[in-house]
């Protein structure tokens, strides 16, 4: 057994002398065998499986054989490009046990995305959910000399195998090394590789996050510190694992408390699964929030006076018990009683939508807006904000249910070193700081500098320890789901088709991305007298069009990044207008000022299903 989980006196160490993310795992099974650990919805059987730390072990074991067998180097990368699961931490836990650097991807981004990504990080495997995915990667045309092994979950036996013979089935391959005495950790120290992690650049190609064991690792011992989650906490995942506030949040973490992880069967399904599982704990951008405050609102608006009247007293009570709590105003007698009855009444059957025992709820990614967060806060759900990126591992500092300031991201995390830069921009030092991009020592030195301070791009406030996220240095679009977007690089990509004279993409804080486009009238008229050709008519099929198009044309950037909205006209923007520099840059404040009445319609309607690059 590895030396840092050596007992003392029968006791496995405390965490604090963990330094690894193999060593994490087997800690937490030596510590805890019998605890719960993970659930998972079993399709076969119709009902929801569970594992205990020790069962998973020995789950993961079949993984390490299979991982081991492949004869890989440590140090190479394995990709996987599957859904939540435990099928991809299986992966992930073999890659980390023998040395290997997991590269996640996001489940539904793009196969040119994905092309890149696998040949960038120089990936050895691809573990992927569909043989189709795979093909799909394959039409690209890429060059993938170095993968050697392709692991498909859903392939049956050898069909679809003999077409290229790095292609195997799942079960093949875990069936092949399934005896076997058990494999012994592959020594790794804190500094090496434990995850390359893609995030989007300003070149808009992806860049990669070099993660250390020590970087996860310290972020995971600071949040431990900081929001104390008990062996008998339930979490539900349904945030990409490949997306790093879920990868240490979500999933290492819990490791560290103990606590188990119950798997969404899928986004659409959340819902559901919410009110099965009843987590405890609950990981999310401002999205799910967002989704709930709306629907909530809607209710109150459809509601009858008797009803509306009750909601609107139990939020103000609510409110004002929240404020009480964290010592800013003095609690009155008339909250004290009535808040027992408005509870159980009110804040309660609201609050049933996720699940009915949810005691704290964690938002990060991407900015919440304070209607949001308040009107949780005040049913009485501790729903926290907090501040990182991807270069950080992610978590810099987050609020706590004792010291809530729902405007500010919370206090800083013990051993994070912050101050402000020039322009106010935040500046991080850290065990948790990544290493680097992986292959762009440049752009390395231009966010970490020598002596460690990362420049996060964030512009903020710090008083006290708390920060304050007042905006941004570069000019960086994050949606509501805590995508990162560079707009000028899709809008340059956009009017590469010449059908596009201008571009100009939105979407901050909203669901998807929408792009607002002048369109040259001739190639315009062609384009209109090819739809009627084939058919089509109308401005149903016009804006469909478009979005093809559009889909082509950022064909090389993330699946997030493809705007599933747009908006046409043939009238030039200028710089008469003031919606032009005198360079022919666009002017972001005064574009969104002249068309916030379209974006607002686009925004209000039922969003668009993602759009397909086949035409």
């Amino acid at each position: 057994m590895p030396d840092e989980i050596t007992k003392t006196q029968d006791r496995p160490r405390p965490l604090a002398e963990v330094m690894t993310l193999p060593g994490l795992l087997r800690w937490r099974v030596a510590l805890t065998p019998g605890g719960e650990a993970y659930r998972q919805y079993d399709a076969t059987a119709g009902r929801w499986a569970s594992y205990s730390w020790q069962q998973i072990d020995a789950e993961f074991e079949r993984w390490r054989r299979a991982l081991a067998a492949e004869g890989f180097a440590a140090g190479e990368r394995v990709a996987i490009l599957m859904p939540n699961g435990i099928a991809h931490i299986a992966m992930d836990q073999a890659a980390l046990s023998r040395g290997l650097v997991p590269v996640p991807m996001h489940a539904v981004d793009n196969p040119d995305s994905i092309a890149y990504i696998l040949d960038d990080s120089g990936a050895l495997l691809l573990f992927v959910d569909t043989l189709e995915r795979w093909q799909a990667i394959v039409a690209t045309g890429q060059r993938l000399d170095n993968l050697r092994r392709v692991v498909c979950a859903s392939l049956s036996g050898t069909s679809g195998a003999a077409a290229d013979a790095r292609v195997v089935a799942l079960d093949r391959w875990l069936d092949a090394q399934a005896s076997g005495s058990a494999m012994a950790d592959v020594a790794v120290r804190a500094d090496d590789l434990a995850a390359i992690v893609y995030t989007s650049g300003t070149t808009g190609r992806p860049k990669g996050v070099m993660l250390s064991h020590g970087n996860v690792v310290a972020n995971v011992k600071a949040i431990a510190r900081r929001i104390a989650a008990e062996p008998d906490d339930l979490f539900l995942s349904f945030l990409p694992l490949s997306h790093t506030f879920e990868r240490t949040g979500g999933y290492y973490y819990p490791i560290a408390a103990g606590a188990c992880v119950a798997y969404a069967r899928s986004v659409p399904q959340l819902s559901q699964d919410l009110k099965h599982v009843q987590p405890t704990v609950l990981i999310s951008v401002p999205r799910i929030y967002e989704r709930i405050f709306a629907l909530i609102m809607q209710h109150r608006e459809a509601a009858g006076r008797v009803e509306r009247a009750l909601l609107d007293l139990t939020l103000a009570v609510g409110g004002r018990r929240f404020d009480a709590r964290q010592g800013r105003r003095l609690p009155s007698l008339f909250d004290r009683l009535a808040w027992p009855i408005l509870k159980r009444f009110v804040a309660d059957k609201v609050l049933a939508q996720f699940g009915g025992r949810l005691r704290v709820a964690v938002s990060g990614g991407a900015p919440i807006a304070e209607p949001v967060i308040r009107l949780f806060l005040s049913l009485g759900l501790d729903v926290l904000q907090g501040y990182g990126m991807t270069e950080t591992s992610p978590v810099v500092s987050v609020n706590t249910p004792d010291e809530n300031d729902p405007r500010s991201v919370g206090h800083v995390l013990d051993g994070i070193e912050v101050r402000l830069g020039e322009k106010d921009e935040l500046l991080v030092r850290g065990p948790s700081v990544m290493l680097g991009y992986w292959h762009r020592e440049e752009e390395t030195r231009r966010v970490k500098e020598v002596d460690g301070w990362l420049h996060t791009g964030d512009q903020a406030r710090i008083e006290r320890g708390r920060i304050t996220i007042t905006g941004r240095i570069k000019d960086i679009l994050v949606t509501s789901t805590g995508e990162k977007i560079a707009p000028v690089d899709l809008e340059t990509a956009i009017l590469a088709d010449p059908l596009f004279e201008q571009a100009f993409v939105v979407g901050e804080q909203r669901p998807f991305l929408t792009a607002l486009v002048v369109l040259n009238a001739k190639a315009w008229e062609q384009e209109q007298q090819r739809l009627a050709g084939v058919g089509k008519r109308g401005e149903d099929a016009e804006r469909a069009a478009l979005l093809l198009r559009i889909a082509a044309a950022v064909k090389n950037y993330p699946a997030y990044a493809t705007p599933r909205a747009v908006s046409w006209s043939l009238e030039p923007w200028t710089i008469a207008a003031g919606l032009l520099t005198p360079t022919l840059k666009n002017k972001r404040p005064a574009l969104e000022h002249r068309f916030a009445a379209e974006i607002e319609q686009i925004y209000a309607r039922k969003p668009p299903p993602a759009a397909s690059s086949e035409r």
